[in-house]
C-alpha cells in the first residue's frame, strides 16, 4: 500500500488568511458605522433597496410599466394591487419600481459626469492657481448667478427632452457646484510638504495632480457625490413634474405626481402619495448617508466629534 502525498501550495493559506481577515475588517468597519451612525445606515440600506430595484426591476414587478390591466381602474391598495392602480388601470408599485431604475439611471450617470468635469476644473484651478484661476472662477461665479432652473430649462429647451439631455444640462449644473468644493480641497493639498517633493523629483504637473492630489481630495469628492444623487432626484422629479424631463412612456416619479396624480388627488390620492413617497425617501437616505460619510471621512469633523464629546 503506497501513501500518496498531498502538495499543499505554500502561498494557499496565507492568501486565504488575507482574504478571511480582508472581509472580517470590512464586517467590522460597517458594524462600527453602524453603530456610530444610525441614520446613516439606515440611509444605506434604503438606497442598496433602490439599486435592487432598478437593477431587477424586471423579476421585482408583478406588471410592465405600460401595462393596462382589464377591469382593474383606480383600485385603492390592498391584496391585490400592493399600492393600488392609476386612472388607465395600470399597476402603481411597478410603475415605482421601474421608476426607480430612471432615477438610478439619471442620478449616477449625472454626478458621474458632473464629478469628472467638476475634479478637473477644481483640481487645476487649485493647483495652478494665478491668472487661470482667477478667469475660472469669475466664469465659476457667473454661471451660479443664474437660477439654476432656468439654466436647465434653456438648455432643455435648446436640446430637447430626452434621458440623454436631462443628464447633460444637470451634469453642466452639478459640476459647476462641486468644483468650488474640490477646489478649496486642492488648495490645503498644494501646500503639504509632499507637492514639493514631488516636483523636487522632477514629477510633471499631470502626475502630481493625478498620483498625489487626486487620491487626497477623493473623500470631498465621494461626499459630494453622495450628497448630490439626492439632489439629482429630486430635481429630476420636478422636471419630469413640468414636463421636461424623462418624456413617456418611461415612467418617472414626476411625471407621475404631475399628470394624473394631480388631477386624480382627490378621488384616488395613492397616485400622488406614493410616488412623493418614494421620492422623499431616497432624497433623505442619500442626505442621511452623506452626512454619515462626511463625519467619517474628515478628520477635522471626527476631531471636532471627539472634543464635543462630555468627560
Amino acid at each position: 500500500m503506497t501513501d500518496h502525498a498531498v502538495t499543499v501550495e505554500p502561498t494557499a493559506w496565507p492568501e486565504a488568511a488575507r482574504r478571511s481577515g480582508t472581509i472580517r475588517r470590512a464586517l467590522t468597519n460597517l458594524i462600527r458605522f453602524a453603530r456610530r451612525k444610525p441614520f446613516g445606515a439606515v440611509g444605506a440600506v434604503i438606497i442598496l433597496a433602490l439599486l435592487v430595484m432598478a437593477v431587477f426591476a424586471e423579476w421585482i414587478a408583478p406588471y410592465s410599466y405600460d401595462q393596462q390591466i382589464p377591469g382593474a381602474r383606480l383600485r385603492p391598495p390592498g391584496r391585490e394591487f400592493l399600492l393600488g392602480t392609476d386612472n388607465v388601470s395600470r399597476d402603481i408599485w411597478s410603475r415605482i419600481v421601474y421608476g426607480a431604475r430612471v432615477s438610478v439611471t439619471v442620478s449616477f450617470a449625472t454626478v458621474f459626469l458632473g464629478n469628472v468635469l467638476a475634479a478637473a476644473v477644481g483640481i487645476t484651478s487649485g493647483y495652478f492657481r494665478g491668472r487661470y484661476d482667477i478667469a475660472v472662477q469669475r466664469v465659476v461665479d457667473a454661471w451660479q448667478s443664474f437660477p439654476y432652473l432656468v439654466i436647465i430649462l434653456s438648455l432643455l429647451a435648446v436640446m430637447g427632452p430626452g434621458m440623454l439631455n436631462v443628464i447633460l444640462s444637470l451634469s453642466i449644473l452639478v459640476a459647476a457646484a462641486a468644483s468650488r468644493v474640490i477646489r478649496s480641497a486642492t488648495l490645503s493639498v498644494v501646500e503639504n510638504q509632499y507637492i514639493e517633493a514631488a516636483r523636487a523629483l522632477g514629477a510633471g504637473h499631470p502626475r502630481i495632480m493625478l498620483r498625489h492630489i487626486l487620491p487626497n481630495v477623493m473623500a470631498t469628492i465621494v461626499v459630494i457625490t453622495t450628497i448630490g444623487l439626492g439632489g439629482i432626484i429630486l430635481t429630476e422629479s420636478a422636471l419630469s413634474f413640468l414636463g421636461y424631463g424623462v418624456p413617456p412612456p418611461h415612467p418617472s416619479w414626476g411625471s407621475m405626481l404631475s399628470g394624473s396624480g394631480r388631477t386624480y388627488m382627490y378621488l384616488a390620492p395613492w397616485m400622488a402619495v406614493w410616488p412623493g413617497v418614494a421620492i422623499s425617501l431616497v432624497v433623505f437616505a442619500f442626505n442621511m448617508l452623506g452626512d454619515a460619510l462626511r463625519d467619517v471621512l474628515d478628520p477635522r469633523l471626527r476631531g471636532a466629534r471627539g472634543g464635543a464629546a462630555p468627560h
